[in-house]
């Protein structure tokens, strides 16, 4: 097969990589407001920075809440959906060459999949994602840049924004140490700089990621879970989630491209012969 053309539309981002010989090359991320153009925009990017003609791109799969909006071929090239859990699903296990795993979509809200072969399900999700994050963060620090409250929480101090078990027991519980959080911003201090409520936001919307993961890991008996989607950018993410596996004995993967797994899954469904449906 041929080269294969992966593309998750959001609703704020669209992401593309190609697929030749089993291997991904040339992700490629574009920003825009409307799905239809945004798909075209990268598409027509992938093919220059690339230097491909449209006759050297066998097929186009697409996945993502505007994929709905496609109702013609991409520029005449065979174009197909496929399911957009089953493509997050696939685009973890292939990242991580695991065979089963919880995967997780961290993007403007996080989605929980099992994935285990060739199946994948949807498990839930929560509201609570990169939206959550900009949100708070508008109001608290007015500031809207998501990478401004990435630069700033990197100086802050958690011990000035959450309570910890520490603050509240001098006994010994076990298996949770005392710097453990006990309550999200149940300590925020009248003295707790812009950083430190920088941080808090970013620690709040991991943890409870996290958590939740953790949840589901107990609930379809796994111990692996990968973490996909923008916020695997965020570098305060790392320092959380070593601290939920350390917790709860569950590995979490950031697996390179991580941001870009969506659309991989759905090159990779193609490629495995996997179920999708033609447009146009």
């Amino acid at each position: 097969m041929g080269n294969i053309i992966g593309i998750d539309i959001g609703g704020s981002t669209t992401k593309i990589v190609g697929l030749a010989q089993g291997k991904l090359f040339s992700p490629i991320l574009v920003r825009a407001t409307d799905p239809v153009a945004s798909v075209y925009g990268a598409f027509g990017r992938f093919l220059n920075e690339n230097k491909l003609k449209l006759g050297d791109v066998e097929k186009v799969m697409v996945t993502g809440v505007g994929s709905s909006f496609l109702s013609d071929r991409l520029f005449g090239i065979p174009t197909a959906k496929v399911d957009e859990f089953m493509a997050v699903g696939m685009g973890g296990l292939f990242l991580t060459s695991l065979n089963k795993a919880i995967i997780v979509s961290m993007g403007t809200g996080t989605a929980l999949v099992i994935a285990d072969g060739s199946k994948a399900r949807h498990l839930g999700g929560t509201g609570v994602g990169g939206g959550t994050l900009l949100g708070l963060s508008n109001r608290m620090l007015n500031i809207r840049n998501f990478q401004d409250i990435v630069d700033m929480g990197k100086d802050g101090d958690l011990s000035h924004i959450d309570l910890s078990i520490g603050d509240i027991t001098s006994d010994e519980i076990v298996g949770l140490p005392p710097d453990t959080t006990a309550s999200n911003f149940g300590k925020i201090s009248d003295l707790a700089t812009k950083a430190d409520v920088a941080l808090g936001i970013i620690n709040l919307v991991f943890q409870t990621i996290g958590m939740i993961a953790v949840f589901a890991t107990r609930m379809e008996n796994v111990t692996d879970v990968v973490l996909t989607g923008n916020l695997t950018n965020v570098p305060q993410a790392q320092d959380v989630f070593d601290r939920l596996s350390d917790l709860y004995h569950v590995k979490f993967y950031i697996p390179e491209n991580a941001e870009f797994a969506t659309a991989a899954g759905a090159a990779i469904i193609c490629a495995n012969q996997g179920s999708m449906t033609e447009i146009g």
